[in-house]
């Protein structure tokens, strides 16, 4: 998984390399209302977001951020069925009520469609493209006690964290406030490239599938 996520690093070292010598610098930060969107795994969460921008020439650039969720909850109603037929009840019918959080690291490359990222005339149309690592937390209750050594539950009970490698993308607008500050407003999606099924997630192919809305200032040090 490291050599992975490193590949778009080298990338972006040596597509630097080759537009400039001297990239201009922004910093930004956001405030992102994000979604769940895969069955089973619905809710919402509010978090912020630190970026770093490297302006290669006026439209196009590297971005690099990371960034942090508050919990999010949702509940599945399951059926634990027992491992041998003998065993009475057949099956034991609960709730589990799971918080999920996310913490994510992103690296990719951003390309303004109109404008430039110094553009103090009139707004700007980006797009971007990159890749990350996300490590999730979550934490199921449910509702009864259930043996294990009696019943296969669906997922397990408890906290455990993960992993994944996504594919992020994003699309964005942007307008000068005066000097060097600007604010923008994106919209983005992170995508998951890998599984590595944990017994603590209940829906785990393509998931989690996750989008969010950002609002936020970004400072041109020019």
């Amino acid at each position: 998984m490291k050599k992975k996520f490193f590949i778009p690093l080298y990338f972006l070292f040596f597509a630097a390399t080759a537009f400039s010598q001297r990239p201009v610098l922004s910093i930004a930060t956001d405030l992102d209302l994000q979604h769940s969107f895969k069955k089973e795994q619905r809710y919402w969460a509010v978090g912020q977001a630190v970026q770093f921008q490297f302006h290669f020439t006026p439209e196009d650039g590297a971005y690099t951020w990371i960034s942090y969720y508050s919990v999010g909850k949702f509940s599945n109603d399951l059926t634990a069925p027992a491992k041998l037929p003998a065993t009475n009840p057949p099956q034991i019918d609960y709730r589990n009520n799971a918080e999920m959080r996310f913490k994510h690291f992103s690296v990719g490359w951003k390309h303004y469609l109109k404008g430039a990222y110094n553009n103090g005339d009139s707004w700007s149309l980006y797009g971007y493209a990159g890749f990350g690592l996300l490590l999730g937390r979550v934490i199921n209750t449910h509702s009864v006690v259930i043996d294990t050594a009696l019943y296969n539950v669906p997922v397990r009970s408890g906290k455990a964290n993960f992993k994944r490698l996504t594919l992020d993308l994003g699309l964005g607008w942007e307008i000068n406030l005066g000097g060097d500050i600007y604010f923008y407003n994106e919209a983005r999606v992170w995508v998951p490239t890998s599984d590595y099924p944990s017994k603590y997630i209940f829906i785990n192919k393509n998931a989690p599938l996750v989008a969010s809305l950002n609002f936020g200032i970004r400072i041109l040090f020019d």
